[in-house]
């Protein structure tokens, strides 16, 4: 049984003005013909077409496909793994175009009107995950904390944003040191840290109330992507997450007797 033009169309889901042109071109002609004298594709000519189609979508030309496979002497092998080479390379290049671009989107998501150099150069191994910026962005976003955290980041300077991390930076230093040491989580030493976080969210972005600051240890804990803005991944430890949040809850407790 022979086909159409018009089938073959349909069903590879190709124009028929493509299967024109690989039959002008000798890639691939319709060998049957019906009674009344019309081209058709066999069974075989198929095949030969789903071929083709396997290499178009890995991006080769119409001529080297034709080199492939009309060649007895044309190693397929090797011609994939050049196309492999060069997709592996084109994709290097798209996913830096993608960073770019969630950059780019990155600064309206978190309010941090910086240029990417500056960025750079302010947060340096501190980063914002995107999608992180952005549920937390929908889940906030009529929240009057919220909105004036972002209002006040969208404000700071460059100067201010250096001082910032200057700042977080030496709590850091801190933070670890203690947690290396083996001072309790509910312990002065790390109460005093928690307490000094929970002001500096207070100086730079919003009044941290203990419950809140309870909050966002606790999303600390359980979201990788939220403690990646305070610990760089390359600086975290096993536990040093969980540590904190205990650490911000028992000084909640102490705040509130103090209080």
């Amino acid at each position: 049984m022979g086909y159409s033009v018009g089938q073959v169309s349909g069903f590879a889901g190709i124009t028929v003005r493509t299967l024109h042109h690989y039959d002008k071109s000798g890639l691939l002609s319709p060998s049957d013909r019906s009674p009344a004298g019309y081209r058709l594709y066999s069974d075989a000519d198929l095949a030969r077409l789903q071929q083709i189609l396997f290499y178009r979508q890995l991006g080769f030309p119409l001529d080297e496909i034709a080199t492939i496979m009309d060649d007895p002497q044309a190693n397929a092998l090797d011609h994939l793994r050049a196309r492999h080479r060069l997709l592996t390379d084109q994709i290097t290049k798209l996913q830096r175009l993608v960073e770019v671009a969630e950059q780019a989107m990155e600064v309206q998501q978190t309010g941090v009107e910086l240029t990417p150099e500056e960025r750079f150069e302010v947060f340096g191994e501190v980063a914002f995950d995107l999608t992180y910026a952005t549920e937390a962005h929908l889940k906030w976003q009529h929240s009057e904390g919220h909105q004036r955290s972002m209002a006040r980041a969208a404000a700071h300077s460059k100067e201010d944003w250096a001082t910032l991390m200057a700042e977080a930076a030496d709590w850091r230093r801190r933070l670890l040191a203690a947690f290396d040491a083996g001072a309790p989580a509910d312990g002065e030493r790390a109460m005093d840290l928690a307490e000094e976080h929970r002001q500096h969210i207070s100086r730079w972005f919003t009044p941290c109330p203990t419950d809140m600051h309870g909050r966002i240890a606790d999303d600390f804990a359980a979201d990788p992507r939220a403690f990646a803005l305070i610990v760089p991944p390359a600086e975290q430890r096993p536990g040093l997450a969980p540590y904190l949040r205990t650490a911000a809850h028992a000084n909640a407790v102490r705040q509130n007797d103090q209080g």
